[in-house]
């Protein structure tokens, strides 16, 4: 099945969907990308790097004839979005997502496209940045990145596999699962870092001393805040979406960090020994193995 594509339409212009277009672009898998966004002048940037080929900021308009609608805006906005084009997709038109929730993801499709589910699968690439916007997209991107679909029980093989085809010639690493699954693992390993680092950060610029602990933070402040620098709306409908998941993570967490503050409250050397050397051991474990996919 060739994942060759007509016409790509780009809701929401920015780093996940623009790298996937400039890709496909590249490859010759796509005749003709329309971008779709709320801002004029990011869709007109996207126009300058060639990320996309034509602009529009009415979205039922510009999925008309489209072989395969991608949804790359944060997912609160993608009811209203679903609902506008829902009646104006062709009959051949494939649509996806690339949001960080998923079980949510997969409600709105049968809300608003119960007509054309086996056209339908949610998706997730795993290449966040804390960079947004249609200058921030680039080249290769997807590189041995993963990107985990999870069908609907109504998504057709041949869809599936057209989806999948079109990520794995951007380089991507495909695997799949449940929608529950997804949001469970990613609310411990990506949503659940993102919320520390917020409120670390807004702790510190709280403090009367805030000006002297930012002028004197350097990499290990830079390293445990960087993902800080995220998009706040995109991170708001996050945590929202995957409120069960992330509520236990966050309740666990608490309890991890009560431990802590008892080994330190106690001078328990040997016990806070024992937990950072675990710590750093599964972390340097990790790592290798992540590197290894590199």
């Amino acid at each position: 099945m060739t994942p060759f594509l007509n016409k790509l339409v780009i809701i929401g212009t920015g780093l996940i969907g623009g790298s996937f277009a400039l890709d496909l672009k590249r490859l010759g898998l796509v005749g003709e990308v329309v971008g779709v966004g709320r801002s004029p002048e990011n869709l007109e940037r996207a126009l300058q790097l060639g990320v996309i080929d034509h602009a529009s900021r009415d979205a039922a308009t510009a999925v008309r004839d489209a072989d395969l609608v991608l949804l790359s805006t944060p997912v609160g906005q993608m009811s209203g979005i679903l609902a506008q084009i829902a009646p104006h997709l062709a009959a051949h038109t494939l649509v996806s997502d690339a949001g960080s929730t998923k079980r949510d993801v997969a409600a709105l499709f049968r809300q608003h496209l119960g007509h054309c589910l086996d056209r339908c699968v949610p998706a997730h690439p795993i290449a966040g940045s804390d960079l947004s916007g249609a200058a921030a997209a680039r080249y290769s991107l997807y590189e041995n990145r993963t990107v985990v679909l999870t069908p609907l029980v109504e998504s057709r093989p041949e869809t599936v596999e057209r989806i999948a085809a079109l990520w794995s010639a951007c380089g991507a690493v495909i695997k799949t699962m449940s929608p529950d699954e997804h949001d469970s693992v990613f609310a411990t390993v990506s949503h659940l870092p993102h919320l520390l680092a917020f409120a670390y950060v807004a702790q510190v610029a709280a403090r009367p001393n805030a000006e002297a602990c930012f002028d004197l933070a350097s990499t290990g402040f830079r390293d445990f805040t960087r993902i800080a620098g995220s998009h706040p709306e995109m991170w708001r409908d996050i945590a929202l979406a995957n409120r069960t998941a992330l509520l236990a993570d966050l309740k666990d967490y608490h309890a991890a960090l009560a431990t802590v503050i008892s080994m330190v409250e106690t001078s328990d050397g040997a016990a806070m020994a024992e937990l950072f050397e675990t710590a750093r051991d599964a972390r340097t474990n990790w790592f290798q193995r992540f590197k290894a996919k590199s």
